[in-house]
């Protein structure tokens, strides 16, 4: 009996030593988003939610659209063509902005983004932040932001990895990376290879005003994409570093054709895109903690259509070499083999960021931004070109005055070359008690029409019905005012987040129906054919506003060593006034998308049997309540589980290692089979099988990292 005592409370023992292991290794995560400073997660003046290296490498989603879907409560997606339709809060994609190590990515501007150009295997961690709750950044941040950290190769040496994922419909994902660093220099060149045959999940489509049951169009179609991507850094002192980065990035998608249907929402042409991207910068520490960073970007994002049929397109003849016809509308045919250019849009920005540590616990962060987009489209808008500048100037504080509370307030100034000047302030406060947190904000945004919004021109075919958009040179800006309470408890195991948030946006743009006499001058209407009901005109305009609010709750448990237990959840509910067409007046509406109630759920078991093998499993599930739509009926309610399987074989010589990967995805076979073009639930192809194999080939030693040991200290 006694050895029985013994053996329970040397049990407990243990379980308390690794709970305090779990304490320590949580309460030094960092994080950056929230400020734009270094901060313990335990003690951002912002909320932030966190998505781990470990929550990445035991999760194994193959893109960033599985894991933010899989590890997260607060995201849905729709995949298409174009990108990823993504939502937080409630709002679309043009309300999200997405970071990579903190500068903007760029895709389609105003529309959905090719999340493909970001690798999966080169990241670190994702931090979240909802709502426009900090200074600096700018229109895009309304829903939030999604800051992507990547990996950093801080070792002397050679590096040399590949991972190879091969699953289901011919999935394939390939990355590969080579590393190296010379004294001063070092340099890591990135590629990544992804690859689908796509899969249909229902032969039915409404189309030609009937349901016809044989349409080739497939769910999700093939596509191939592959990015080259290289980063130089070179430290030329301890006080100066300076990095140069380039990208080019190209995707083809492939759509059927569908054999006696042609007015079905399939092309005659496939999709090619083409992106690149290069910056240059540096950092330079004007003491031990102060610094000035500066980054130049240029980033460019075009599409093509590929025809693989006879094709005519409406388009304006620009040029002295069209004679007479030069600015005229004209009917142009293209054939099989033939590639237009449908949209070139780049852009050049450069961002100056300043942080000063001042005396009685301030830390100041300034700067300063400017932004110059450019679009050319010659088919797409009046004169084949348009463009738009945008300059901002911020200011943000944060106070520790005294020691358990923090403020942090900031201001932002926009001047927009067709908008004008506008200030947004942002205050955000935090009470710390324990090992518990009360965190208040407020903020304000404000958003520009895109340069699309403005100036772009294109036709849209759902079904039967083909829509002529056209931008809008009158349209206004959008504005936000964000709130939001937090309650956060982080003890030696648990882990326990509750946060609120009311959303109120107004003058949100959106298309709306106009009759053709509002079409403005100038504008063809050769796209509307012989005016049958089948072709209707519609027009950016500022006729909505939208109240979002919800409540989202994150836990963790970690019962062992081994086992950790984690949740979340988000409620969301939103009322928005929208223009209806054939009322003519504004009525009360749910935001098309909105689903009231998402969750994820994982258990994740990690043990190490020996020097050279670890073995991981990581069974979680993911699930959706009815997304709600305005028309054409609601997206299926869903509950989706996984189970992958890590097997990490340790390292030889201490230089190799190796890892091998399998699992099931969406393990009970859920798919959404309703019609097309009313498929609005989720894209899953049921049941899925994957492997993959890894390899890692490490020569080297760690550089000194004194001196983000140091921060780290100081803000412990």
């Amino acid at each position: 009996m006694r050895r029985l005592a013994h053996t329970i409370v040397a049990s407990l023992c243990c379980l308390f030593a690794q709970g305090q292991t779990a304490y320590v290794d949580t309460l030094r995560e960092v994080v950056v988003t929230g400020t734009g400073t270094e901060h313990l997660l335990r003690n951002a003046p912002v909320q932030t939610e966190v998505i781990s290296r470990k929550m990445l490498d035991t999760y194994g989603g193959k893109s960033l659209e599985e894991i933010l879907g899989g590890l997260t409560a607060s995201f849905a997606f729709s995949e298409g063509d174009m990108g990823s339709q993504m939502q937080l809060g409630g709002l679309g994609n043009a309300y999200i902005l997405i970071l990579i190590n903190g500068k903007r990515i760029h895709g389609d501007v105003g529309g959905e983004n090719d999340l493909g150009l970001i690798d999966p295997h080169n990241i670190e961690r994702i931090e979240i932040v909802k709502g426009a709750q900090s200074a600096l950044y700018g229109s895009d941040a309304m829903a939030g932001v999604i800051n992507i950290i990547t990996k950093k190769r801080d070792q002397e040496g050679l590096i040399l990895e590949n991972t190879t994922r091969y699953g289901m419909h011919n999935d394939l994902r390939q990355h590969n990376g080579v590393g190296f660093s010379i004294g001063k220099l070092s340099s890591y060149t990135n590629f990544q290879l992804q690859h689908t045959d796509g899969w249909q999940n229902t032969t039915n489509e409404w189309a030609e005003g009937q349901v016809l049951t044989d349409s080739r169009n497939k769910t999700v179609n093939q596509y191939t994409n592959w990015q080259v991507a290289e980063r130089l850094d070179f430290t030329m002192n301890k006080d100066l570093s300076l990095y140069a980065e380039g990208m080019y990035y190209t995707k083809e998608i492939n759509r059927p054709t569908n054999g006696n249907h042609p007015s079905c929402d399939v092309y005659t042409y496939d999709l090619r895109y083409r992106d690149a991207s290069a910056s240059v910068g540096g950092k330079w520490m004007l003491t031990s903690r102060d610094y000035l960073n500066l980054d130049v970007d240029w980033n460019k994002h075009a599409y093509y259509y590929d025809y693989t049929a006879r094709t005519y397109e409406y388009m304006k003849l620009i040029g002295e070499e069209y004679g007479e016809m030069n600015g005229e509308w004209y009917s142009v045919p293209y054939y099989a083999g033939q590639s237009k250019l449908q949209s070139d849009q780049q852009r050049v920005m450069a961002q100056l960021k300043s942080v000063f540590y001042l005396p009685y616990a301030n830390t100041l962060n300034a700067g300063a931004e400017y932004r110059y987009d450019y679009l050319n489209a010659p088919l797409r808008t009046e004169n084949g070109h348009a463009s738009d500048w945008t300059g901002a100037l911020y200011v943000q504080d944060e106070f520790d005055l005294i020691g358990w509370l923090n403020v942090t307030a900031g201001l932002r100034l926009v001047d927009n070359a067709e908008f004008g000047v506008r200030l947004t302030p942002k205050v955000s406060t935090m009470l710390s008690a324990g090992d518990w947190r009360f965190r208040l904000g407020w903020s304000q945004g404000f958003k520009t029409p895109t340069v699309k919004e403005l100036h772009y021109r294109y036709l849209h075919v759902m079904g039967s019905s083909t829509f002529f958009n056209i931008g809008n040179i009158n349209l206004n800006p959008q504005t936000s005012n964000y709130y939001s309470a937090n309650i956060e408890y982080r003890g030696k195991r648990l882990t326990v987040s509750v946060t609120g948030y009311y959303n109120a946006l107004d003058r949100m743009i959106a298309l709306v129906n106009v009759p053709v006499g509002e079409i403005p001058a100038g504008v063809t209407t050769a796209y509307l054919g012989d005016g049958s009901s089948n072709v209707q005109a519609r027009m950016y305009k500022n006729m909505e506003d939208a109240r979002t609010h919800g409540i989202d709750v994150n836990l963790s448990f970690k019962l062992s060593r081994d086992l950790t237990l984690t949740g979340a959840y988000s409620y969301l509910d939103t009322d928005a006034h929208q223009y209806d067409a054939q009322k003519n007046r504004l009525v009360e509406v749910t935001i098309d998308g909105t689903a009231h109630h998402k969750w994820s759920a994982s258990a994740v078991w990690q043990h190490r049997f020996d020097a050279k093998y670890r073995l991981g499993l990581n069974l979680s599930t993911r699930g959706s309540s009815e997304r709600l739509y305005q028309n054409n009926g609601n997206g299926k309610a869903f509950q989706i589980w996984r189970l992958n399987t890590t097997h990490d074989l340790g390292r030889t010589d201490r230089k190799m290692s190796y890892r091998i990967e399998a699992g099931v995805d969406n393990i009970f076979n859920f798919r959404d089979t309703t019609m097309r073009p009313y498929h609005l639930g989720n894209t899953t192809s049921g049941t899925t099988v994957y492997a993959a194999f890894s390899i890692k080939f490490n020569q080297g030693k760690k550089v000194n990292t004194n001196i983000k040991k140091q921060t780290r200290n100081e803000e412990d």
